[in-house]
């Protein structure tokens, strides 16, 4: 049953909001939808071959209220949650569209789907090994360490999300092995290896998403941040969807007040709370109960910077991220990224060639206000660090791209420039060729002998 909730934060703009229950569907239900049953019948067969393999999950609140249906496929929220047959290459999609259509049973199909998930590279940016921190000699799953200063933190009750993104680079948590998937529960090992590593001053929460935790839990992991022997950890982040996917869950769910009381109490202790909101598009802030969600997380003293990647499909077009980053701004968030599309799971659907990436976050940089012109990109999270694409020149005669590490895995290599030969079908760093005479990268030497050294540690851990 809905209830209406009055909120009341003390600000004359409070609104009474219908408490909503959460449904969602994963693909096992997805003929269950009824949104979906005036689709084509191939289109709806399309589906199902795709869900096999790459996760959907979607809830009632993103089918109702954020997809335009008379717009369909074409509408972006549809393309960001619900699968299609290009996700897949096409002989990929022919292999398990004909064990269907043969009726196989899933232990028939589990073989053949457990390859294609393979080859869709699960974990890029050497996430399973490379970032992979140690405590007491021991490797601490559930964790990542790929900058000196900053830790990631995958706690094992935030490993779903309230609906899925169909580019999602985390695709593989979400498929059900155990083998390809980040979890913890040990708050007590997050809180130890952040004791011995004074020079970590950032936390990101992160999945999954965070937000699908009770606030028990949540409080478990970052209460701890307030004593004296973690001052150092200054920043906690927390990376979410869920202003767009369920933004009941700071207005309405049960413990809305609770999540809400925790970053109260965090902000009051000195810590800086960031809460990392990703919005692919303006369409999904115009809910009102979106915009009552970003103004109480505001009212905690939290500030919300915003993220996410340049996707064809859904936002490939500068007139849609000057729309959304002024439309951020107007909410009070802080536009903070435009990533490259990772190279993983269905990045040949939805990658654009780096120049055009450039191009898009030129054309809509150029539309905004200084204040929206935080938005730093366009930026690969590459294996060696987050590399943002400047620009094209021409040096000496040569057509080059301009680099730079935005974020690196040695801090020396921050802010250097440097030159890539221009290549208009590179859609990630490793298509790209040093420039002007170089053989190799400048970072290319330290970053091989980095990722030897940690392959040593690990291998002495084992």
């Amino acid at each position: 049953m809905n209830q209406r909730v009055n909120i009341d934060l003390g600000d004359p703009r409070a609104e009474a909001f219908e408490a909503r229950q959460f449904k969602v569907y994963t693909h096992r239900q997805l003929d269950k939808i009824e949104a979906i049953q005036n689709l084509p019948d191939d289109l709806r067969f399309d589906m199902r071959v795709v869900s096999q393999v790459l996760p959907f999950r979607v809830n009632e609140y993103v089918i109702d209220e954020l997809i335009d249906w008379q717009n369909v496929p074409a509408d972006p929220v549809f393309q960001l949650t619900f699968p299609q047959r290009g996700m897949l290459k096409p002989e990929h999609f022919e292999e398990v569209a004909e064990l269907m259509r043969q009726d196989a049973s899933a232990a028939e199909m589990k073989p053949v789907i457990e390859r294609i998930r393979s080859e869709l590279n699960p974990h890029p940016a050497g996430q399973m090994d490379l970032n992979l921190p140690l405590l007491d000699g021991e490797p601490l799953p559930g964790m990542q360490h790929k900058y000196r200063e900053t830790v990631l933190f995958f706690p094992s009750q935030g490993q779903v999300c309230h609906s899925y993104c169909t580019f999602c680079f985390r695709w593989a948590q979400f498929v059900g092995d155990k083998d390809l998937k980040f979890a913890s529960s040990e708050a007590d090992s997050l809180h130890r290896y952040l004791a011995e590593h004074t020079e970590v001053t950032d936390l990101l929460m992160t999945g999954g998403d965070p937000m699908v935790m009770k606030a028990k839990h949540l409080r478990m992991y970052l209460e701890g941040l307030m004593k004296p022997e973690l001052d150092h950890v200054q920043d906690i982040r927390i990376g979410s969807k869920s202003l767009t996917f369920w933004p009941y869950r700071f207005v309405t769910d049960p413990d809305a007040e609770d999540i809400l009381a925790l970053f109260r109490e965090l902000t009051a202790a000195g810590k800086h709370v960031a809460f990392m909101a990703h919005f692919n598009h303006w369409k999904e802030m115009d809910t009102p109960i979106c915009r009552e969600a970003i103004r109480r997380i505001r009212a905690t003293g939290a500030e919300i910077r915003t993220q996410a990647p340049l996707l064809k499909h859904i936002n490939d077009d500068a007139d849609q991220w000057a729309r959304m980053w002024t439309t951020q701004v107007r909410l009070g968030m802080i536009p903070y990224y435009m990533f490259v599309e990772r190279d993983t799971g269905a990045r040949h659907y939805f990658e654009v060639p780096l120049v055009r990436a450039w191009e898009i976050y030129r054309e809509a940089i150029k539309q905004v206000p200084g204040l929206a012109r935080t938005a730093r990109g366009p930026s690969m999270s590459a294996d060696p660090g987050k590399v943002e694409i400047q620009g094209v020149t021409e040096i000496h005669g040569e057509k080059v791209f301009v680099l730079r590490f935005i974020q690196g895995r040695d801090n020396d290599w921050v802010q250097r420039p440097f030159f890539a030969k221009f290549n208009e079908e590179a859609t990630w760093l490793n298509h790209l060729e040093p420039a002007l005479g170089e053989r190799e990268f400048f970072f290319e030497p330290e970053f091989a002998a980095m990722k030897d050294a940690k392959q040593a540690l690990i291998m002495k851990a084992s």
